[in-house]
């Protein structure tokens, strides 16, 4: 810095507990490339400036205004007004580390106050009035200093852009959701798309500027010097602020304009009445009195499924529909309705979205999409009479109230017994007493499924299991189980 006296270099002793106060202005005064500004001396509380003053042999002191623990009027009382006249000069930083604020202009002698402001307002350090109004840098370093940020800013943009543009072809190149099957899907994923390209963009801005930043603003080697002090930016901290809830906002916006697609309801629906048991769904269509274990849905239709459950909380969910319910048990009061228009025929599955037991992962049945013709000659042939065999009737009825799904009918081992060989036999119950299984021992494990349990299985038949078997579907599913010996 170009601080001169009239013979000589100025020598400054520093006045402040604030070490960056210290470094800060020591950068500063180094900054000229003329070197009249000798710093000899660092003190932070009055006896240790006595002390530098008969060592050290300071011509000018500089306190640091801002500095609570440093007695700016003792200082002055001191070196001012007392005797030895020592110039000293109550200063403060700016905020950008280029330009600093003088408070006390008296402390000069009237014979070298005009130079040394001369000097000081063409160096980083301006004099100002008590406005606290700063004068800034010399023109020259604040527009090469412009045109560096500018390079930074435009280098930095290039790297988010290029982060962007590779980020949104990766992003055409997968398919990140399954097939779209429906027309709540349509909504749904066009709401996914605006979150993955905020992702991206959001992605690109942070990961791009950090490693611009890590690249650029390295240290160098040899670098000791430490780096710019800085208090905050208002206008940054205010776009952060407003730009982030902006976008909140708008997706929110957008949720809700998604939401609404989804809830949209079609005059005349088809309502199917979707039951959930562990660990099996079956389904009613009471409009067309059938039952099923396979959800059949036609094509272009607005179906209305009526979820409910026998036991726990089960959760429908066909990942090509994209929309998921709850089925709750609790009875009527506790039906929860979603909605569905299939636009894609096909064969799907239904998967249970909420972990309800040991075969949880299990808990799965084929939806089917059919044009509406070929749905409507299903419906034909699930209301014809199906056979004057009762044993073929049971083997009907028990695919459609879903027995199949925990008892087999080959032998092998499910959640409840196997059927194959079971009428007739003795069965081992866990209170020790053995069972004949016929017509009667049948019926009563059907309507009342916990009353007795064989031994090596679990009570985990629902209890309401039987409430829509009349007593002649009872009695053909019976005949079924005997044909299988």
């Amino acid at each position: 810095m170009a601080v001169k006296k009239a013979s000589g270099s100025w020598r400054i002793l520093i006045a402040s507990s604030h070490p960056l106060f210290a470094e800060g202005l020591r950068s500063l005064l180094q900054r000229q490339k003329d070197q009249e500004a000798v710093v000899v001396g660092y003190v932070s509380t009055i006896e240790e400036a006595v002390a530098a003053l008969q060592d050290l042999q300071p011509d000018l002191v500089i306190v640091d205004y801002d500095d609570e623990r440093v007695n700016r009027e003792e200082f002055l009382a001191r070196f001012v007004e007392g005797e030895g006249r020592l110039r000293v000069v109550l200063l403060s930083l700016g905020e950008r580390g280029h330009e600093a604020i003088v408070y006390d202009r008296r402390t000069l002698a009237a014979s070298q106050i005009e130079e040394w402001l001369e000097k000081w307002q063409e160096s980083p350090i301006a004099s100002v009035p008590p406005t606290r109004k700063r004068i800034p840098v010399g023109r020259v370093r604040i527009n090469r200093k412009r045109r560096d940020n500018m390079k930074h800013v435009i280098a930095a943009a290039l790297v988010v852009i290029a982060f962007m543009v590779v980020g949104f072809w990766a992003l055409g190149q997968v398919n990140l959701l399954p097939v779209q099957a429906s027309l709540q899907a349509q909504a749904i994923d066009g709401l996914f798309g605006l979150h993955f390209k905020a992702i991206i963009v959001l992605f690109s801005l942070i990961v791009g500027l950090m490693i611009y930043s890590i690249i650029a603003f390295r240290r160098k080697s040899g670098d000791r010097t430490d780096a710019s002090h800085i208090e905050g930016s208002t206008p940054l901290e205010v776009a952060w602020t407003v730009v982030p809830l902006a976008a909140v906002l708008y997706v929110a916006y957008a949720g809700s304009i998604t939401l609404g697609e989804t809830l949209r309801a079609d005059p005349k629906p088809l309502e199917v009445n979707v039951i959930g048991s562990q660990w099996s769904w079956r389904f009613e269509y009471p409009d067309l009195g059938i039952n099923s274990t396979e959800l059949i849905l036609p094509e272009n239709k607005q179906s209305l499924l009526r979820l409910s459950s026998t036991d726990v909380i089960h959760s429908f969910w066909v990942p090509e529909f994209r929309v998921k319910q709850d089925a709750l048990p609790g009875g009527d009061e506790f039906v929860r309705d979603l909605r569905v228009t299939p636009t894609k025929a096909g064969d799907y599955m239904i998967s249970c979205a909420e972990l309800c037991g040991r075969l949880h992962y299990d808990m799965q049945a084929p939806v089917k999409v059919l044009a509406l013709a070929d749905f409507d000659a299903w419906v034909q042939a699930q209301t014809s009479p199906i056979s004057d065999d009762p044993a073929v009737r049971g083997e009907a009825w028990s695919q459609k109230f879903g027995c199949r799904a925990c008892h087999s009918v080959d032998g092998r081992v499910g959640v409840g017994p196997t059927w194959k060989g079971l009428f007739g036999s003795q069965a081992a119950l866990t209170d020790g007493v053995t069972a004949t299984v016929d017509n009667d021992y049948l019926i009563e494990s059907i309507r009342q499924p916990g009353l007795k349990i064989t031994a090596g299985f679990q009570n985990l038949m629902p209890a309401n299991i039987a409430t829509d078997l009349s007593d002649e579907q009872l009695q053909d599913i019976i005949a079924f189980i005997e044909t299988l010996k």
